[in-house]
């Protein structure tokens, strides 16, 4: 399908009518309408200043490079069992700081324990409260406390801020007896009594874990104590209600929010509300209440849209799903990669394909690229059409991108092929999984036993059985 640059990011519907509140337009977004989108320079300016950018570009690509070498330069020493070298120190804060945000906490401790044996380092409390979260994210408790009492060992007197992290750390892995326990701790210290931030983090937990029955004790103790609920508190409470289908609950807390005099609703509060009902198919309450919210003066922003549009899709309700999508590019709301991925998922679970097709068009003629997500719904709407020739035509795509492929994809690949009976192909995936560094999951082995099973192959689901007893070992 040929794409021109005038066509509209939507497909031709029979209706474009949205029974929801559209919200009006800013002035600034009015003066958007109004003047030229770009100027024009004279070709020698112009030159120069390409010149000047490609001079400028080539040093920051070096520069990325060579922090990149000396990162991974980090990593590999941290993993080595020699005695440790003097290092550079914006190297090993970098492979730190790195292993960190990705979540990867055996790395993170490795070089911290490498950072800890290096003459220049000072033990800091912001280091350990980051290292402490991260371990909370990757619901690792005992190696919280271990580091809690490194910090301890290395004469730290511990901040508010570490405390905090550690009661989310207990709380992430649902320890919450602990985690009460640490709140009692902070309040016999003066600098580190507990406050909003510490109580929303619990809140935020207990919502995570069902832990519903212990929201209204933080609440009572919080008012004890003088804290006041912030906004961030109560969308963390809103979002955990709607999140579980808890509505009346959801709508309370949201009363709460307005009788406090201190806190306004805002779009966090909206896209919690609208997913809440939109999940669950109640799109009549979701229309409601994003209606309501324009009257409160809560401007949507393109998650809102993401939101109603993932909504739409799953019920079928593709007019009010493009319809959305004429409003975002008249109120120069741009489609994300999300946007699209949601959208193609859509028309693909639909059995649509060739819309699936279009959007999925659409997206790479607008310079976007698409990744693991994206693909794995074009393989699941394909393999409902019972497509498979358009499965390979995807696989060789991607085997000429720089796309990384992860375990939900592979996992698609496998079901497609399961369901269509092509065993042969299904076990060749699996093997390039593995070559691709991608474990293999629950969802992948029950995939995989399932295809076995239907098609009689006792001593391939046997000897699969036995391989899955070896993985969890």
């Amino acid at each position: 399908m040929e794409l021109r640059h005038s066509d509209v990011p939507c497909a031709p519907t029979t209706s474009s009518s949205l029974n929801v509140r559209l919200p009006f337009v800013p002035e600034k977004w009015r003066r958007m309408e109004r003047g030229p989108l770009f100027f024009v320079r004279s070709a020698k300016g112009s030159a120069e200043t390409s010149k000047g950018l490609q001079r400028v570009s080539k040093k920051k690509l070096s520069h990325i490079l060579i922090s990149e070498a000396a990162v991974r330069n980090i990593q590999r020493k941290a993993n080595a069992t020699s005695k440790p070298s003097k290092l550079w120190p914006k190297a090993v804060l970098d492979a730190l700081d790195e292993s960190i945000q990705s979540n990867r906490w055996q790395s993170a401790l490795k070089i911290f324990k490498l950072l800890r044996k290096q003459q220049w380092y000072v033990p800091k409390c912001q280091t350990y409260a980051k290292l402490l979260t991260m371990l909370g994210k990757s619901k690792q408790p005992e190696q919280a406390i271990s580091l809690f009492r490194s910090m301890l060992s290395e004469g730290l007197t511990p901040t508010l801020d570490v405390y905090t992290s550690l009661v989310g750390a207990y709380g992430m892995s649902g320890l919450f007896d602990e985690a009460f326990h640490t709140i009692d701790e902070m309040k016999s210290v003066s600098e580190c009594k507990p406050d909003i931030f510490t109580y929303t983090i619990l809140i935020n937990t207990c919502c995570k874990h069902h832990r519903f029955d212990l929201i209204s004790k933080i609440l009572n103790e919080m008012s004890y104590l003088g804290i006041e609920c912030s906004a961030v508190t109560y969308n963390t409470i809103i979002d955990g209600y709607g999140k579980a289908g808890l509505f009346e609950l959801m709508e309370s807390s949201l009363s709460d929010m307005l009788e406090s005099g201190q806190c306004l609703p805002d779009v966090f509060t909206l896209n919690s509300f609208i997913w809440a009902y939109g999940n669950s198919g109640v799109i009549e309450k979701m229309e409601k209440w994003y209606d309501e919210f324009q009257h409160m003066g809560v401007i949507p922003d393109v998650k809102t849209f993401n939101i109603l549009i993932k909504s739409y899709g799953r019920v079928g309700m593709f007019d009010k799903l493009t319809s959305v999508l004429k409003f975002m590019k008249k109120r120069f709301f741009s489609p994300t990669i999300v946007t699209y991925n949601i959208i193609i998922e859509a028309y693909g679970k639909a059995g649509n394909i060739e819309m699936m097709d279009y959007f999925f068009q659409l997206m790479k003629h607008q310079g976007m690229k698409p990744n693991s997500i994206t693909y794995s719904s074009l393989v699941s709407g394909y393999s409902k059409a019972g497509l498979l020739e358009r499965i390979t035509s995807i696989r060789r795509q991607i085997e000429n991108s720089d796309v990384v492929m992860d375990t939900a994809f592979f996992n698609c690949l496998i079901s497609a092929y399961g369901q269509a009976g092509q065993v042969e192909t299904m076990e060749e995936v699996f093997t390039s999984m593995k070559e691709c560094k991608c474990d293999p999951d629950t969802i992948t082995f029950a995939t995989m036993l399932h295809a076995y099973n239907s098609h009689g192959m006792v001593e391939a689901s046997k000897e699969l059985e036995f391989m899955m007893s070896g993985t969890s070992q």
